[in-house]
């Protein structure tokens, strides 16, 4: 698709695939390119994902002003794109730290989302803080794998507070419902493909103001749907259930043997729970 230009001149590029109704899709990373949500898990076959390269990622310009990856202020660049698909309100999607976004936006500009999706959600725009024994809970459902015992290890230095890049390396098989070689190359490249210097940037000094952000997803009236992963150690289920009660009309579904990418995990059960959803 050509690029859209944001308000501050930044070219920004999108991906428009599937057919039916759009659905504008926010990655995570933060500030990784959308080429891993696919076409989520068969969605397209169905609906018109609509996916956002954030500034300086993938196929969208990098800014001249580094600052502008604060994710307050990539709330401009979504509303940019609905103004540049001529909707007067969209169904919304957020991935992970694209929830963040998601919320941010919705608290902005609630009138224009239709219905809102929030998958295994990214909750610093909330400030919802997820014990160390939740995490710890939802990776022993793995406790049979091979890969089990060192990367448990890992996960309790990094939900004390002692993991360093290593141990955040060893429990990235818990993001993943299987971790067969599908799942390690899908892994590095999302690596690859995140842009750190930005991703640094984008929960910076003023980025959030979770108790403002919190009133306003209690006031938005539309429906939303949270998805969890049942094994996923970054959003796990009461985490995910916290956020949903965040809202007036949430409703949240939990599916078995999924990690932190559920479209990868269990698409079909995935499709169908948005397709119920979005219908």
């Amino acid at each position: 698709m050509p690029p859209f230009t944001a308000a501050d001149g930044t070219e920004l590029a999108y991906h428009d695939s599937g057919s039916g109704a759009p659905l504008l899709c926010l990655p995570g990373g933060p500030m990784q390119d959308s080429a891993y949500l696919g076409d989520l898990g068969g969605l397209a076959a169905h609906r018109r994902p609509i996916r956002l390269d954030p500034r300086g990622t993938g196929a969208s310009a990098a800014p001249a002003d580094p600052a502008s990856y604060r994710c307050d202020r990539l709330v401009d660049d979504v509303e940019a794109l609905r103004t540049h698909l001529g909707l007067d309100a969209v169904d919304l999607l957020g991935h992970s730290a694209g929830a963040d976004l998601a919320a941010l936006y919705v608290s902005r500009h609630p009138d224009r989302v239709s219905r809102l999706v929030l998958v295994a959600p990214g909750t610093a725009a909330v400030g919802l803080d997820t014990p160390p024994e939740e995490r710890l809970a939802a990776a022993r459902l793995r406790s049979a794998e091979p890969w089990f015992g060192p990367a448990y290890a890992a996960l309790e230095e990094v939900t004390a507070g002692r993991g360093g890049a290593e141990a955040f390396t060893a429990v990235a098989p818990f993001l993943h419902g299987t971790w067969d070689g599908a799942a390690r190359e899908r892994h590095a490249e999302s690596g690859r493909r995140r842009d750190d210097g930005a991703a640094a940037a984008h929960a910076g000094e003023g980025a959030f103001d979770p108790p403002a952000t919190r009133a306003a997803l209690a006031g938005f009236d539309r429906p939303v749907l949270v998805v969890a992963g049942e094994g996923d150690v970054n959003t796990p289920p009461p985490t995910a259930a916290a956020y949903a009660a965040l809202f007036p009309r949430a409703e949240l579904t939990v599916l078995p043997g999924a990690g932190h990418f559920p479209w990868h995990d269990a698409p079909e059960r995935f499709t169908a729970t948005l397709n119920a959803f979005l219908a």
